[in-house]
């Protein structure tokens, strides 16, 4: 069974999902959404219209997409098409232009490609110390815990089949959360 982390930037994800694979012999397939949106010129925490966003996304699923294919048995990866989901919709204000059937197409595929590749969703949520790192998301503590409220909505969205387990956010300790993921799994 494959496990995806999910959740906000700088909760932890990556950390834990490299842990999670060590302990149980899974492969650890790191996402890579910083090198894509370098590729194109772009950096996560800049402000770009939504067309760009979701043309950016859509780049960010197909990569994942062809990362998760190509792991042999099952893996463990830091972030899901439900993260994807979750920052896409963040940035969808009041009055953003949203091309309707483009975004229901991104949508559809971001939980057709949840389901098919994850039997168990962790979601991770804020609650470690946020410390400022060179090439890191920005530490905007409304916008984390936007993304998070998003993670959480979508990952209890009736168009996901994975197993959720929800790392409650004062778990922090490290080997707590390890404890948690693998008695969930």
């Amino acid at each position: 069974m494959n496990v995806g982390f999910c959740g906000a930037h700088r909760t932890g994800k990556t950390t834990l999902a490299m842990e999670i694979a060590r302990l149980t012999g899974k492969s650890f397939v790191r996402t890579r959404v910083t090198e894509i949106f370098a590729e194109h010129g772009l950096h996560a925490a800049q402000d770009m219209d939504f067309a760009t966003r979701l043309r950016i996304q859509y780049r960010i699923l197909e990569a994942c997409e062809h990362d998760w294919l190509k792991a042999t048995g099952d893996f463990v990866t830091d972030r899901t098409p439900v993260d994807f989901l979750a920052y896409t919709l963040g940035d969808v204000l009041g009055k953003t232009e949203v091309h309707q059937p483009e975004f229901d197409r991104y949508l559809d595929r971001c939980f057709e490609l949840t389901n098919r590749f994850f039997g168990a969703l962790v979601v991770i949520q804020p609650g470690i110390p946020l410390e400022v790192a060179e090439g890191k998301a920005a530490l905007n503590k409304a916008y984390i815990e936007h993304v998070n409220s998003l993670v959480i909505g979508l990952c209890y969205d009736q168009r996901v089949s994975s197993k959720i387990t929800t790392i409650r956010r004062e778990v922090t300790d490290l080997n707590e959360r390890i404890q948690l993921v693998l008695a969930a799994l």
